[in-house]
């Protein structure tokens, strides 16, 4: 825990007692405040009192004696309107911020000098901050590792030189932290999401930017135009910028580069500065971190750990011991030159779209709840799919799009376990060389079947371990490969 020092003997009122709200009441009592902590739910409020944290009624309180309200990310501050809590608070002139920003108020009180790398963007934050991570811990750095994803941040250990917080900020955490002062900060790149909570583009993009702006040295996506934008905002102003692409060459910056080497494509990491390029690192061989999605988060990490001081040989050592994230196009292991993906995580069809650019010759184990589209935004490559195993609600609808394209040879698995069955059996009965995958990307909700997408994928994991002659991750990695 990090204790909230700099509010101590102050009154500060809190709303939202789920896991981060929770995390930051206890975190802000530790430091001597006072803590007026409410939720909508009665289970999260009674389990705030039985941790020994104060529960009052917001809207019944005189909100003229609190220091400061702390919002939960999840809560809307501006869009589609202010949550009432918010509206309270700016009628008593009290500041608004999250857990974030106390993160950063109480670094800059007692480790004002201590590493912190922050990580934003549409997609490939929680990949890139896992990476970033791992590398630093594999190089025997003390790496905490929270916010947006996994543990809470002010449920991690306190700021200190020695010490780096590698942080995941959704925009939402951002909008709530204007002390936000990363020594790296990192965004990663920018499409239209979460505009109900914006408003639009422009302001989502905005929030973004607060990250880069106020960082010491930022490393910028340029893969799309507005994050291209806040790069040149920031060479303008002359301040710290490395520019990553995981998609084209940069004359300065860090970039993914994809070769020929012995009959079969590698993606290189290549650095390129003063007008000469070396290449640091290389992602052969390192399933956790295929397609071409991941060499941009490789980029990231890469620039992220240079910039702390690790060696081109560190970083490459950590990317190649990168287990990956759960659910996220984690490879689990194989049988000989079968390989085993658990891609749950993909609920929807752009999801998927990652994992079907990353493989050829798949067994596509597919369905669940269907969202709108389906999966016709995903024809063009259906050609890398050797057979489909359809399983849970979206069978009928899924068939039909196969039918109607006539490419893909599919079966009714119905179930998880009978389509792990079903799709092991052909993949290890296929002919031919090189790696073929058995893939479980649904392209779906999980909510048909199961409750959520990581029962899901633990479903698929233990399914996959008990099949005869699997060689899980590491041993496989490391013995297995063809």
């Amino acid at each position: 825990m990090t204790p909230v020092t700099v509010f101590a003997g102050h009154k500060v009122a809190l709303f939202g007692l789920g896991g981060s709200g929770l995390a930051t009441a206890q975190a802000l009592k530790a430091g001597g405040a006072e803590v007026a902590a409410w939720d909508d739910s009665e289970k999260s409020r009674d389990k705030a009192v039985a941790e020994g944290i104060a529960v009052i009624d917001l809207a019944r309180a005189d909100w003229s004696g609190f220091a400061a309200f702390v919002l939960s990310p999840g809560v809307p501050l501006t869009h589609p309107e202010p949550h009432w809590t918010v509206a309270k608070a700016k009628a008593a002139g009290v500041e608004i911020i999250g857990d974030v920003e106390l993160f950063f108020r109480e670094r800059a009180e007692i480790a004002p000098a201590a590493p912190v790398v922050c990580i934003t963007g549409t997609n490939g934050k929680s990949t890139t901050t896992a990476l970033i991570a791992h590398v630093l811990k594999a190089a025997g750095r003390d790496a905490q590792m929270g916010g947006n994803i996994g543990t809470a941040v002010l449920a991690l250990a306190p700021p200190a030189a020695n010490r780096v917080h590698v942080i995941e900020c959704s925009s939402y955490q951002i909008d709530l932290a204007p002390s936000l002062k990363p020594t790296v900060g990192i965004q990663m790149n920018l499409t239209p999401d979460h505009l109900d909570r914006h408003g639009s583009l422009e302001n989502y993009a905005a929030i973004k930017e607060r990250l880069v702006s106020a960082a010491d040295i930022a490393v910028v996506g340029v893969d799309d135009e507005p994050s291209r934008q806040m790069a040149l905002r920031r060479m303008a102003g002359g301040r710290s910028l490395v520019e990553i692409s995981g998609e084209r060459p940069l004359d300065e910056g860090v970039f993914a580069e994809v070769v020929e080497h012995e009959g079969r494509r590698e993606t290189l990491i290549v650095v390129a500065q003063s007008g000469k390029r070396r290449v640091v690192a290389s992602l052969a061989d390192i399933g956790s971190l295929r397609g071409s999605h991941n060499a941009q988060n490789a980029a990231a990490a890469f620039a992220a750990c240079a910039a702390l001081g690790l060696s081109d040989a560190e970083i490459a050592a950590g990317f190649r011991s990168y287990p990956g994230l759960a659910h996220r196009m984690e490879e689990l292991g194989r049988i000989g030159r079968v390989v085993f993906i658990n891609d749950s995580k993909a609920t929807n069809a752009d999801s998927t779209e990652k994992a079907l650019t990353s493989f050829r010759d798949i067994f596509w184990i597919l369905g669940g709840k269907a969202k709108e589209g389906g999966i016709e935004s995903l024809r063009r490559y259906f050609p890398n799919i050797a057979r489909a195993y359809l399983i849970g609600a979206a069978s009928d609808l899924f068939a039909a799009t196969f039918d109607a394209d006539g490419r893909v040879a599919y079966e009714r698995s119905v179930t998880l376990d009978k389509a792990v069955a079903d799709a092991t059996r052909d993949a290890l009965a296929q002919p031919g060389e090189g790696e073929i995958a058995v893939l479980l990307s649904p392209a779906c909700a999980s909510f048909d079947q199961f409750p959520n997408f990581e029962v899901r994928g633990d479903t698929f994991r233990k399914l996959v371990a008990a099949l005869p002659g699997f060689v899980p991750f590491g041993a496989a990695r490391a013995t297995d490969r063809p």
